[in-house]
């Protein structure tokens, strides 16, 4: 199949530093974003998620806080490195990370307790978004399973994915990207392939199994998150990514699918936190507070295809479909973030050994 014509016109990938970059850039003691009193530092996802907080988040909360915003891309992994990097003297008060890499943030002591005079709307947020102790709280719900172009499958012969193993097919031979063990989907399609394979977070084995006999098929293995560009291209025909990014590639009109397997998809949540010992700590409170009120919550569902954590906000029928919403959410597979981050540095090190080598 030729590469797509469609240019994307944005990106919808996390763009940011290396865990290496943030770590040099704290060393360095860059300049204090947040120095300016009543300027809140957020630091959250780029592509679609900054295109959405720029234009209709961050103008609002401006207004209605008398303040200004500086909003800082990067994937989970490098803002919870910048976080470490200033632990010291924090220049960072709001940070937008997914639920694995936060689980980590707040074990670290990296992140605050929420307090409930100022996050009015956490008795509104529905239990799957609620986080232990209520350090953070999830303001954004997608899941991660199966992507594929229908065009190409029907094409060649081939049925719509339902499972893992139906990505081992030889007919896609080099027409599949999977994402890597350093992004959050690449933990998921670790576990979700354990899970295939028999295993579980505790017994992951069965996963490195599973997913080798994918890598056979893989023509690359992603660490931004953002797999547009290789379907764009014509580079992939499947890959394991979110519904949230295949719902945004399809409102550009290219041939995509997203697919719940039926080993279980894994909910994925965009958590906003307020930093420990934050410039401005209030003013980040009223912030994470903003992402839960319904106009966030629904321009964010609009323009980025995040299912709503709130339970009183109603989005119309067409667009209910496109995301992750709480009645789908208690169908999905959590994940245990405790066993997975105790064992992700040696779950690291197998992958880059006996998968991606």
């Amino acid at each position: 199949m030729p590469p797509h014509p469609l240019v994307p016109s944005r990106v919808t990938g996390l763009a940011g530093l290396t865990a290496a970059a943030a770590l040099a850039l704290g060393a360095c003691a860059a300049p204090n974003p947040s120095a300016a009193a009543g300027t809140v530092v957020v630091a959250g996802y780029g592509g679609s998620y900054q295109e959405a907080f720029e234009q209709s988040v961050i103008p609002g909360f401006e207004k209605s806080c008398g303040c200004k915003v500086t909003y800082i891309a990067g994937s989970s992994t490098d803002t919870v490195a910048k976080l470490k990097a200033q632990a010291g003297r924090p220049q960072i008060d709001v940070a937008l990370i997914d639920d694995g890499p936060q689980a980590q943030a707040a074990q670290a002591g990296l992140l605050a307790k929420l307090d409930p005079a100022r996050v009015t709307r956490l008795p509104q947020v529905a239990e799957l978004a609620r986080l232990p102790g209520d350090v953070g709280v999830g303001f954004g719900l997608t899941a991660t399973g199966i992507a594929y172009n229908p065009d190409w499958f029907a094409e060649n012969g081939l049925p719509e994915p339902t499972s893992l193993e139906d990505l081992a097919s030889p007919k896609l031979k080099d027409k599949v990207v999977l994402p890597s063990i350093t992004n959050t989907y690449g933990v998921h399609l670790l576990v979700m392939a354990a899970k295939a394979g028999g295993g579980s977070e505790k017994n992951i084995q069965p996963g490195f199994d599973v997913v080798r006999r994918l890598a056979a098929n893989a023509v690359t293995f992603d660490n931004t998150a953002d797999v547009s560009n290789y379907f764009l291209q014509g580079q992939a025909a499947a890959s394991v990514w979110g519904k949230s990014r295949v719902e945004t590639l399809a409102d550009k009109k290219f041939p995509i699918k997203f697919v719940y397997p039926k080993e279980g998809a894994v909910p994925l949540l965009a958590t906003a936190n307020v930093v420990n010992k934050a410039p401005h700590p209030d003013l980040a409170a009223r912030f994470v507070n903003e992402l839960l009120g319904p106009e966030a919550q629904k321009k964010l569902a609009q323009d980025g295809y995040d299912g709503p954590t709130v339970k009183s906000v109603q989005l119309d029928p067409a667009l209910r479909d496109k995301v992750v919403n709480l009645d789908r959410a208690a169908e999905l597979t959590r994940l245990d973030w405790a066993t997975v981050n105790a064992g992700r540095s040696a779950w690291t090190d197998t992958w880059n050994k006996r998968v991606e080598a």
